[in-house]
């Protein structure tokens, strides 16, 4: 079978293909790509080529397919699985297999699989992992963002609390107890936030800290602080940019205790210094964003590790129960991971926009592979409508109106019916 793909063949060398896959084994599936959200990590990957730890070193020889955060439809299932698996099922999975400790993981490592491709094939690696995970819900970009949602699920069941005298910790978020997210209104601290509000286990108070005064707003509209307070939840959204003191000003909207929790999404000193400093007795700090700069330090209050038991660990990326809770609560509705999503395109404009992912901004940037479609925000479909002459746009812009100005089912469905080019 022909597919259509971007792949690395050197640092900053990102190029589409079209190329024949190989017949599967019995123990690997063929599978179709409908969409793939671009994650920062694959800019990485694609700045560093083989310098990276999951980029082989042949692939000059051997190009990788971009892109891990995918979802789609099984083709064909070779034979050790046709009990299993069917043709027809949705699919999404779990890029970290971590197969008999090797790196190797799909979006980096494979010729003949990744994301940002029309069809590749499930290797047998994906199977041996359990990292092959059925999607029931509708939405396919819904399955796709699984992983990335999957990061934030895996930081919040990463947090801990002590006991004194007891040196068992307590997993997980305190129960009623007071939470902030810090840099928390970009496109990862939605995700944090749906999660948070709708799982089992839910704070008594939820602060969203940004300096960005849209970027709250946006939030304020998508999780009213007025609904969640009928459920026992106090939701604020805080612009902590023209604060004298930042952090004391938090201190004291949390009753003067500091909090329980807190995620770090920035990774600036600055915020990261501000997030342990609102850190209440035994508060538990997840300093989440991933820096690129090996020697970035913060300061730590040194004391309250000592005396008021604060703990600050890290998290990078979640594991198969977090992307499996993420697909549950999602077919379940009670989570709505499009919230990430500010930017759709077609293959074509993949690796543009995988080179230059850290000066777009917005949120996810997902991809439907069967189509040629240019980069485009979900607020700019109507002037892009208007530029290329072509109404579907229109269209599109009218359906994420509708909804709240998010990427929602029936836009999905109108791309997958009207741009589709094979």
């Amino acid at each position: 079978m022909k597919a259509r793909a971007a792949r690395l063949h050197a640092a900053n060398d990102v190029r589409i293909d079209e190329f024949e896959l190989p017949p599967i084994k019995d123990d690997e599936i063929l599978v179709k790509i409908v969409c793939d959200s671009i994650c920062m990590s694959t800019y990485k990957m694609a700045k560093l080529g083989v310098e990276h730890k999951r980029v082989h070193a042949d692939v000059a020889e051997h190009p990788a397919i971009l892109g891990h955060e995918l979802a789609g439809d099984i083709v064909e299932v070779g034979a050790k699985y046709k009990d299993k698996y069917k043709p027809g099922m949705k699919f999404t999975h779990q890029p970290a297999l971590n197969y008999k400790g090797s790196m190797d993981s799909p979006g980096y490592s494979y010729e003949f699989c990744g994301g940002d491709t029309t069809y590749c094939i499930m290797p047998m690696e994906v199977f041996e992992c359990n990292c092959f995970l059925e999607y029931k819900g509708e939405a396919y970009y819904d399955a796709a963002l699984a992983e990335p949602l999957s990061c934030s699920i895996g930081a919040v069941n990463a947090m801990y609390h002590t006991k004194m005298g007891d040196y068992n910790h307590l997993m997980g978020i305190k129960k009623g107890g007071k939470l902030a997210i810090v840099a928390g209104g970009g496109p990862m601290g939605l995700g944090a936030v749906t999660y948070i509000l709708n799982r089992d286990v839910t704070p008594g108070m939820l602060v969203v800290t940004d300096i960005d005064q849209s970027r709250l707003d946006r939030a304020a509209e998508l999780f009213p602080p007025e609904e969640y307070a009928k459920k026992g939840i106090d939701v604020r959204f805080i612009n902590t940019k023209d604060m004298a003191d930042p952090a004391a000003e938090l201190r004291e909207i949390s009753g003067g205790t500091g909090f329980d929790d807190v995620l770090c999404y920035a990774p600036i000193p600055a915020v990261y210094e501000q997030a342990v400093d609102i850190l209440g007795r035994d508060g538990c700090l997840n300093f989440f964003a991933g820096p690129t700069d090996t020697k970035l330090k913060g300061l730590t209050n040194m004391y309250d590790i000592h005396y008021n038991s604060t703990h600050i660990m890290g998290t990078t990326g979640g594991n198969t129960n977090d992307m499996l809770e993420s697909l549950k609560l999602t077919e379940e509705g009670r989570i709505y991971p499009g919230v990430m999503v500010t930017h759709i395109g077609g293959l074509d404009c993949v690796p543009e926009t995988t080179m230059d992912l850290p000066n777009i901004p917005g949120g996810k940037k997902l991809i439907y592979t069967h189509t040629n479609m240019p980069l485009t925000a979900l607020t700019e479909l109507r002037a892009r409508a208007e530029e290329l002459n072509d109404d579907r746009y229109a269209v599109l812009a009218d359906l994420v109106d509708t909804h709240n100005g998010l990427w929602n089912l029936e836009a999905e469905r109108y791309v997958l019916e009207h741009f589709v080019i094979d």
